[in-house]
């Protein structure tokens, strides 16, 4: 239970490291007037081009005049293609305006910005700029957060009655077993309600009091993502009344097949005997005589195998049946994904929301499955522990799993990612360099596993006494004899140790300390069967302790997958950026490098910061710091930041926390220059807990 326990720790821990403000999945490519231009004349419309489709309403876009003035009409038009525009109003004076836009990604994704241009001439512009990014906060961890528990609650959901239609159909009528599927159910029905009440805060004003907006509500409903989420619960009714059925009808029908199979084995020379002195009876026979005539209704046995072979047929029906169900209600479920998501736009959507819905399914099956052989293994009861061949056929269905998630994952890696730069060179690359990594570690111990599947014997049978225990009665009679033999003494003849017990048990009765004693007794007795039973076989032993580990990994591993599903595509990174390159103003210079010395006071405190930033324009750039000691060798610190002020134009601090890649390396790409000028870029270094500094240094940019 303390290894349970630790899991559930880790699943938290992952959550919490994967609830982060999710990335663009849409990137601005273009606009007219470009950002950071100077017109001779007010434009009558703005013209915003991004690198997919995106969804907009009435205010998606918005323009400010010098004095933060809203100028625009509200209604934005799909200009065709991937732009979009809205009117000004006629009149506008001349100096810097402002555009601010919060649309959302084909993929579900909101996307935020702003960027100026000047008509004239610049001017000072007292528009703020918006401190929080689409899908951040609060809301956006919440939403982070339900999205986790959703893969989460279908992988429970979906793997662990897969485990048992395909691998262990007696598992049906196991409670812990029952209880992973019904958590997972419960688990995606309340996070996705969670989520389709967040979703209108998520993607707009980001405010907590927003999540019970009606008419916030009544516009989700009618995007993509709204009516993917409708779907998934409509499904989730039809997948209660499966899992009705499976702990139902099913789970019954396979409990009495396995009750009249131990009924057999256990009466049948006794029964035997027993029809034989019947018949002689009936017929006057002696048991030493011959019997010439066969009673009535002899020919039974032929309508039992009948009737046996009709039960046989029926479960076999029900199987087959639950299968298909199932598989239609799991099939649905992971399209709920694959039609709102990465999936769903880009690159061959076509063929990447079929392979998306076999990925998810893989996943559940895999993982899903190895959650609930855990369970199996270290909380199935004495007397319905897993058979050999049912760990045994998981084994396959995993190995199967883990092809369909190599042939499908790589074609979402490469649709996703697109090139060798982008893999290295982007957040998106790096994640799944990392999630690689994790399924090989699974994989590998997985391998192990294995191992311990080929060493595995057979569970032993439960006998008559370890039955009684775990009903309670063996336990009861094991209690009562130890405290016979406390009360009576040695050398008490039979009918004096009879009194004595129904002495003590009167007495256990009346007396409240001695029943709670009993009971503790009988508590350990039926703990100590069980652990007898499982640790019986040294191959069980050493396959939970692998299985455990497979978790933990498959548990962070999930964590990777979220993340990974709340950031920009690296190929959609590349091509804004070369989009962004192509559409720059000509007066732009070329890369631009700072060094400045720093000194925070402390220990191992003097260095030297180099900040370089290419190709120093207006728009996107790539940033990159480098920290050396007095030695000049790359040192590593523990923090970096940075922040750039136009002071002249009234814009900034506009900061930027660069990705830690290497010792003494920082980078950051998109760094976005709203216009040109005499920029002053402040450098803030922490070299411990307490000692840090700030140095600056001015630099012209664009």
């Amino acid at each position: 239970m303390g290894a349970l326990l630790l899991l559930l720790v880790a699943t938290v821990a992952a959550v919490l490291a994967g609830a982060v403000p999710v990335s663009a999945h849409a990137a601005l490519t273009g606009s007219d007037p470009q950002q950071g231009s100077v017109v001779q004349e007010a434009p009558s419309q703005i013209s915003l081009t991004f690198s997919e489709k995106v969804a907009t309403s009435d205010g998606s876009v918005r323009v400010y005049d010098p004095k933060g003035k809203q100028v625009d009409t509200g209604d934005v038009a799909d200009l065709g293609g991937n732009s979009y525009g809205v009117k000004l109003r006629p009149g506008q004076p001349d100096g810097t305006f402002t555009v601010t836009y919060q649309v959302v990604s084909a993929d579900s994704h909101p996307v935020s910005g702003a960027f100026t241009f000047s008509v004239g001439a610049p001017s000072k512009t007292t528009v703020p700029v918006p401190g929080q990014e689409a899908g951040g906060g609060v809301v956006g961890g919440l939403y982070g957060f339900a999205r986790y528990l959703s893969y989460a609650g279908f992988i429970l959901l979906v793997g662990g009655a897969a485990f048992v239609l395909a691998c262990w159909q007696r598992g049906a009528g196991v409670r812990p077993v029952q209880r992973i599927v019904v958590s997972g159910w419960l688990t995606l029905a309340v996070a996705t309600l969670a989520m389709l009440l967040l979703r209108g805060s998520y993607t707009g004003s980001g405010k907590l009091g927003d999540v019970f907006d009606l008419d916030l509500l009544s516009d989700v409903l009618q995007t993509k993502t709204g009516a993917a989420l409708i779907s998934r619960l409509l499904l989730l009714a039809a997948a209660a009344l499966f899992i009705a059925v499976l702990f139902g009808a099913y789970a019954r029908r396979d409990e009495e097949d396995d009750a009249e199979g131990v009924e057999e084995s256990e009466g049948g020379e006794a029964g035997e005997e027993g029809v034989e002195d019947v018949v002689r009876e009936a017929d006057g026979t002696e048991p030493g005589g011959t019997e010439t005539d066969r009673p009535e209704g002899a020919g039974s046995e032929d309508d039992d195998e009948l009737s046996d072979a009709d039960d046989g047929s029926y479960q076999r029906d029900l199987t087959f049946g639950l299968a298909i169900g199932g598989g239609v209600v799991a099939a649905g479920l992971a399209a709920s994904w694959a039609m709102a998501e990465h999936a769903s736009t880009g690159l061959q959507a076509g063929l990447a929301m079929p392979l998306d819905i076999l990925h998810l399914l893989a996943v559940a099956a895999w993982l899903g499955g190895l959650v609930t052989l855990l369970v199996a293994l270290f909380r199935a009861p004495s007397d319905a522990q897993i058979e050999t061949a049912a760990v045994r056929r998981f084994s396959r269905v995993a190995f199967g799993s883990v092809l369909v998630l190599t042939a499908t994952g790589i074609y979402q890696s490469w649709r996703q990612v697109g090139t060798w730069s982008a893999l290295t060179g982007t957040s998106y690359g790096q994640l799944l360099l990392v999630k690689i990594g994790l399924v090989a570690v699974l994989v590998g111990i997985a391998w192990i596993s294995r191992r311990w599947t080929t060493q595995l014997a057979e569970a032993p049978a439960a006998t008559e006494e370890d039955r009684e225990t775990a009903t309670g009665d063996g336990a009861d009679e094991g209690a009562s004899a130890d405290a016979v033999g406390d009360g009576a003494g040695a050398g008490v003849a039979d009918d004096g140790a009879g009194a004595s017990a129904g002495a003590v048990g009167d007495g256990g009765r009346d007396d409240p300390e001695r029943a709670a004693q009993l009971a503790r007794q009988r508590v350990a007795v039926a703990t100590a069967r069980e652990k007898r039973l499982r640790d019986a076989d040294p191959g069980r032993r050493g396959l939970r302790r692998s299985v455990l580990a497979e978790a933990g990994v498959a548990v962070v591993l999930l964590a990777v997958t979220t993340a990974l599903t709340s950031t920009e595509p690296g190929r959609t990174v590349e091509e804004a950026k070369a989009a962004n390159a192509a559409v720059a103003p000509d007066t732009q210079s070329g890369a631009l490098a700072l060094d400045m010395s720093f000194d925070t006071g402390g220990k191992n405190g003097k260095g030297v910061v180099r900040l370089e930033i290419d190709p120093a324009r207006v728009g996107a750039n790539e940033m990159h710091v480098y920290v050396q000691g007095p030695d000049g060798k790359a040192h590593d610190i523990p923090e970096v930041k940075v922040a750039f002020t136009l002071e002249a134009k009234d814009i900034g601090p506009l900061p930027v926390v660069p990705d830690h890649i290497a010792t003494g390396h920082w980078t950051a790409d998109g760094v976005q220059i709203p216009m040109a000028g005499d920029w002053n870029i402040e450098v803030t270094v922490r070299t411990s807990d307490i000692d840090q500094v700030t140095v600056s240094k001015n630099a012209k940019i664009g």
